[in-house]
């Protein structure tokens, strides 16, 4: 898709459709109102006679709208004026996607950009909507024989901006719309990848395709004889027990100074996750090769930041493993020790994230980390806890927490903290090894943050567990490419205020 900006009146603009919107009880847009009036009253009488009330998501296409210059006027429901927030803008832009994208017009100028968001610029909207409408128009067809896209599918879209004063905030903000909407793509399409294709080995080598693509970054591959070398036992003891060998992928993107601490995300990447020995149920297994969208989340993230050529420093690590049950898999009882000494008694194999997350946590520490965050489907519990809407964050340090729910609350990619208190850390205590890798029934996702926080003392760190929000299952199941968004955002964020 083409997304570009402009300055004008809505009836000079000669294309294809022209978007405006109109709110509950009928209220015309400043836009519709000025096709109202070079119209002669049409809308306004449409309106009137109950052709559209301005119910959000509502719609009235129209063709050949006289004294207009465009072949057509797509009018859209937003509900009431004061109400639009982050969900219903977004949602507006949608029903603009999948309208225009069935209707034979194939570019756009749209108005949507004038919508009152509490709170919100115009940079945030055009953001917003690029978003949305890249999400609406997605599809995962790579590995169907008969593909068939519309016979004239949509594919240039103006933002209308008040004045040529706005065309180069306008223009900034369909870059870094676009560069954050091409992350999530990523981040969806390595993450619909079936299991056998997308391994650990292909991970890898789609980050090395990465440092192809931009300068700034240097990827580093390490097999299974260079990471059992760094003593991250928990590591292999999920890796070892699949024919396809883990890896520890390393991306360093440099566009800051050199003495700047690094920004560094930390992704799951369990491409398959069978549960081990202790083997999950069969029913939506197929499900599980979703346990690696932390990784893909941070590719995607940082394939955004590099395309934005943000003047920070950013490190992505991704352990890279499956989790099957081979004749040399660990198995329930068995206690290893991490790269960082700590002796783990495994009494459930199918909690194998925390395993190659703590060792990738200790590695962290060689980059000297400004902060360090860990993006991971980690618990079911989270989902029990929290459902499909926000992540849960929990961390060491406040202000990093914070942070984190404030760039959630800025892009609409959620998330809400947990508890991380000491109270729960008891439920880790193991007879035979330092530590357990489950803490029971009671508070999965908290003890799960709470293993993760032994490995974490040296730096400020945030765990984000994404288990609710990365997929969606059922009939319209995928990849919803969370968090990239929000991770983005917080990124951006830290760079320095002018």
């Amino acid at each position: 898709m083409e997304y570009t900006v402009k300055s004008g009146s809505p009836e000079k603009q000669r294309i294809g459709c022209v978007v405006a919107g109109v709110y509950l009880s009928r209220k015309l847009s400043p836009s519709a109102k000025i096709l109202d009036k070079a119209s002669g009253g049409l809308i306004s009488n449409l309106v009137r006679r109950g052709e559209l009330e301005g119910d959000l998501g509502g719609t009235l296409l129209l063709h050949n709208v006289e004294n207009t210059l465009c072949d057509r006027v797509l009018l859209i429901g937003c509900g009431k004026e004061k109400d639009i927030n982050t969900k219903n803008f977004r949602e507006i832009n949608k029903v603009l996607a999948s309208t225009l994208n069935a209707s034979g017009a194939t570019e756009v100028t749209s108005y949507l950009t004038e919508l009152p968001v509490k709170g919100k610029d115009l940079s945030w909207k055009i953001q917003q909507s690029i978003e949305a409408i890249d999400e609406k128009l997605y599809k995962f067809n790579q590995l169907k024989s008969d593909q068939k896209p519309p016979r004239r599918p949509l594919r240039k879209i103006v933002f209308s901006v008040s004045g040529r004063g706005q065309l180069a905030d306008g223009e900034e903000a369909v870059r870094k719309g676009m560069a954050i909407s091409t992350g999530i793509l990523l981040a969806k399409d390595l993450a619909n990848l079936p299991g056998n294709i997308c391994t650990p080995t292909y991970l890898a080598r789609q980050a090395q395709n990465m440092q192809k693509q931009y300068p700034k970054t240097k990827v580093s591959v390490k097999g299974e004889k260079e990471i059992e070398a760094l003593g991250m036992g928990a590591f292999m003891s999920v890796s070892k027990g699949s024919r396809q060998e883990g890896k520890l992928i390393t991306i360093e993107y440099k566009g800051g100074e050199k003495s700047q601490k690094p920004i560094v995300l930390v992704g799951k990447g369990v491409t398959f996750d069978s549960g081990g020995i202790s083997l999950k149920p069969g029913a939506s297994m197929d499900d599980m090769k979703y346990d690696m969208c932390g990784a893909s989340s941070v590719l995607g993230a940082l394939s955004a930041c590099a395309e934005m050529q943000l003047p920070l420093n950013i490190v992505g690590i991704v352990p890279a493993v499956e989790n099957m049950p081979d004749g040399i898999a660990s198995k329930p009882g068995d206690i290893v020790t991490s790269m960082s000494g700590t002796t783990i008694e495994i009494l459930n194999t199918d909690a194998e994230g925390r395993l190659i997350l703590c060792d990738a946590l200790s590695y962290a520490e060689k980059f000297k980390p400004d902060v360090v965050i860990d993006i991971a489907t980690l618990t079911g519990a989270c989902i029990v806890a929290l459902g499909a809407h926000p992540a849960g964050v929990m961390g060491n340090h406040n202000p990093l927490v914070q942070d984190l729910i404030k760039a959630g609350k800025t892009s609409g990619d959620r998330c809400w903290e947990l508890p991380l208190w000491d109270d729960y850390q008891e439920q880790l205590d193991s007879n035979f090894a330092d530590v357990a890798n489950i803490g029971g029934k009671g508070a999965g996702t908290i003890t799960a943050g709470c293993f993760l926080s032994r490995f974490t003392k040296k730096y400020h760190w945030a765990h984000l567990d994404i288990a609710g929000v990365a997929w969606k299952s059922g009939h319209n199941k995928g990849a919803t490419g969370r968090p990239v968004s929000l991770l983005v955002q917080y990124i951006v964020d830290q760079l320095p205020k002018s």
